[in-house]
């Protein structure tokens, strides 16, 4: 008899999102998070859309028709949303189209050109609205003395808590990172996490357009603005890149 098959990654990425993966499920897609520029992308968008699931959750919460834990309507609905928005982008779907005959003609010097190409359009569609969040809000940065990682928090209350952009540069991958807000009291909640790729963000010797300007990330804490002591960007792994007192 054949093993059943485990579940292709690719579909966790709503349920990630919106934190309905139990804690070995999320760090099995973190895995395969790092070296998926698809789901990278997908998550970008999907991260957009959970502030406002949040503030619909906070004005629909005394009709007792939300549960705890998104059922899988609401996933697909997400998706949905994110498939039909990705519809439109033509340029896209048009590059990958014709990447197979670029590399056959290519070779790897045609394979590299088209990854940081992609990796700039990516990037420069997430750093549109992320960038827009980080305007409106409360800013405080640091560099870090020792790593030298340059990291600045944009910080907007929000009725369901706080509304964190972050401004990350002088970086190095590949590394897979988290940012976490640290209450007052000591509590720890994670806002945000992505895959730092080997080229790097907001490196002045990078190769690419892409990996000389910064990365624009964002998420939420349920914390309120003044019950957050400080924030952190972390490795998955545990080391502390920078840390950032507000």
């Amino acid at each position: 008899m054949t093993p059943p098959t485990e579940p292709i990654p690719h579909s966790d990425v709503g349920a990630y999102a919106l934190g309905a993966l139990s804690p070995a499920e999320a760090a099995r897609f973190e895995e395969h998070l790092a070296g998926c520029a698809r789901c990278g992308a997908e998550l970008d968008d999907l991260m957009e859309l959970t502030p406002l699931l949040a503030d619909y959750r906070d004005t629909a919460a005394d009709t007792a028709t939300l549960t705890a834990t998104p059922g899988p309507n609401v996933l697909e609905g997400l998706l949905d949303e994110v498939t039909a928005t990705r519809r439109t982008r033509h340029r896209r779907r048009l590059y990958l189209a014709g990447a197979a005959a670029v590399l056959i003609v290519g070779g790897p010097l045609a394979a590299g050109a088209l990854t940081s190409g992609w990796q700039h359009d990516t990037q420069a569609h997430q750093s549109g609205y992320t960038q827009t969040g980080y305007g409106r809000g409360e800013k405080v940065g640091t560099v870090d003395p020792v790593t030298k990682v340059a990291a600045t928090v944009s910080m907007e209350p929000k009725p369901w808590g706080t509304h964190v952009a972050l401004k990350l540069g002088n970086v190095k991958g590949p590394l897979t990172c988290d940012l976490v807000a640290v209450g007052k009291n000591g509590a720890e909640q994670t806002v945000t996490t992505w895959a730092v790729p080997e080229g790097g963000y907001g490196l002045k010797d990078g190769a690419y357009k892409w990996n000389r300007d910064p990365l624009y990330t964002h998420g939420g804490a349920a914390m309120n603005r003044d019950d957050i002591d400080h924030f952190e960007v972390r490795t998955l792994d545990g080391k502390r890149l920078a840390s950032i007192k507000v």
